[in-house]
């Protein structure tokens, strides 16, 4: 059973920056899709920014040009990079590794953003 472990929410005022970090058990990350959903209270989960295995990235637009998604398959990690951050990113963050017929979840990180 692959097992993911996010770190790296906290509690930032707006403007600031923080950069989440989701490291995967076992030897599977790098043939899986990898990217960070988020939920806010009373909301759906949302997917924020996403990376195929071969390193393609797409981003929801409201976090374009403030977020940027990595991955190092060397170290099983994805990371999501998060600058010029607003109150309405604020919501826990979740990890996914995805691929057809099967996908991961993270147990997920508080994230928020306030004066």
């Amino acid at each position: 059973q692959v097992q993911l472990v996010e770190s790296g929410g906290g509690l930032v005022q707006p403007g600031g920056s923080l950069r989440l970090s989701c490291v995967a058990s076992g030897n599977i990350f790098s043939i899986y899709a990898a990217g960070w959903y988020r939920q806010a209270p009373g909301k759906q989960r949302d997917l924020v920014a996403s990376v195929t295995s071969g390193g393609s990235t797409r981003y929801a637009d409201s976090v374009k040009d403030r977020f940027t998604i990595s991955r190092s398959n060397a170290k099983n990690t994805v990371y999501l990079q998060m600058d010029s951050l607003k109150p309405e990113d604020t919501a826990v963050y979740y990890c996914n590794l995805y691929r057809p017929g099967s996908a991961y979840w993270g147990q997920g990180t508080q994230v928020t953003v306030s004066s």
